[in-house]
């Protein structure tokens, strides 16, 4: 019975305006950041390593190279204050966990779209 119940509350705080994405996808989050007292939109565009999670507690992690240091951030996918999600390049890899590109460097790291063109991430 309270099982039901928790299951109800969360379908009713899920998102269903997200676009489809996969790990290895250059994707842009839009995300709402306290500024004093100003609410500001902050933009993080990176490689998705990895999903985890499903239903309202599903999130996913995303790796960036900012000024030659890698910066990761992980995002409740649905959480209120996500604005929205863009897929910039869909990444064709192999794995569902991408950790491995934590350990490359920045021209290290090659992709390939889904239609098998390759590309480095520079």
């Amino acid at each position: 019975m309270s099982m039901d119940i928790i299951r109800r509350i969360e379908e009713q705080q899920m998102r269903d305006d997200l676009p489809e994405f996969r790990p290895g996808d250059t994707i842009r989050v839009y995300w709402k950041v306290l500024d004093g007292r100003k609410e500001k939109i902050q933009r993080f565009e990176g490689i998705l390593l990895a999903d985890k999670g499903s239903g309202a507690r599903r999130t996913i992690t995303v790796r960036k190279i900012s000024h030659g240091i890698g910066v990761e951030r992980i995002f409740p996918v649905h959480s209120p204050k996500l604005v929205k999600i863009e897929v910039v390049q869909r990444g064709k890899v192999r794995h569902a966990k991408l950790y491995y590109l934590r350990d490359k460097k920045k021209l290290e790291v090659k992709k390939r779209d889904r239609f098998g063109r390759s590309s480095k991430k520079k």
